[in-house]
């Protein structure tokens, strides 16, 4: 690396080669500009292209997080889960003690054949959720069901632990 002095004494490295690494100012506003424009173009395009690129050569299956609502009923949750287009038997739940672990998939091809033309579209989706509650869960009593592409899970808690109440300690 070659150091060049400029005029008042301050010193510039400069590389020979252009494949040479410079060092890099502590604050550097460009550097961090373009880090900043290119968060926000790879998001603008996530909202307007969700599904990846449009390429037709590549096929590329988003992975979404559904919405879900949680209630607690006292002695189980109630757990209610959006995955429209989704059936019965592309759904798989996982439960453990202690949470909830939801993945679905779906994938669809159609193809139109003609004399001199063909047509092929695929599309498809995927869900995945995980959820830890704060209490312990009978996991062999779990109980779903799903209608209208939204699945329901009624998640029974182990049996409740009792309640202390403080009281008050005098001094002896």
């Amino acid at each position: 690396m070659a150091i060049k002095k400029e005029k008042k004494n301050k010193i510039a490295l400069r590389p020979k080669n252009k494949d040479e690494i410079t060092p890099r100012r502590q604050y550097d506003l460009w550097t961090d500009m373009d880090r900043l424009f290119d968060s926000f173009r790879s998001e603008f395009d996530d909202l307007f292209w969700p599904w990846g690129q449009k390429n037709e050569l590549t096929t590329y299956t988003p992975t979404r997080t559904p919405a879900m609502d949680v209630c607690d009923l006292g002695d189980h949750y109630e757990m209610r889960v959006e995955m429209p287009g989704i059936t019965k038997e592309n759904v798989n739940i996982e439960v453990t003690q202690n949470g909830v672990e939801i993945e679905a998939k779906a994938e669809e091809s159609k193809e139109e054949k003609g004399k001199n033309w063909l047509r092929k579209e695929r599309s498809g989706v995927s869900y995945y959720r995980s959820l830890e509650l704060p209490e312990e869960l009978k996991t062999n009593n779990v109980e779903a069901e799903l209608k209208d592409g939204v699945l329901i899970l009624n998640l029974p808690k182990v049996e409740p632990k009792p309640e202390y109440k403080a009281r008050k300690v005098q001094v002896k």
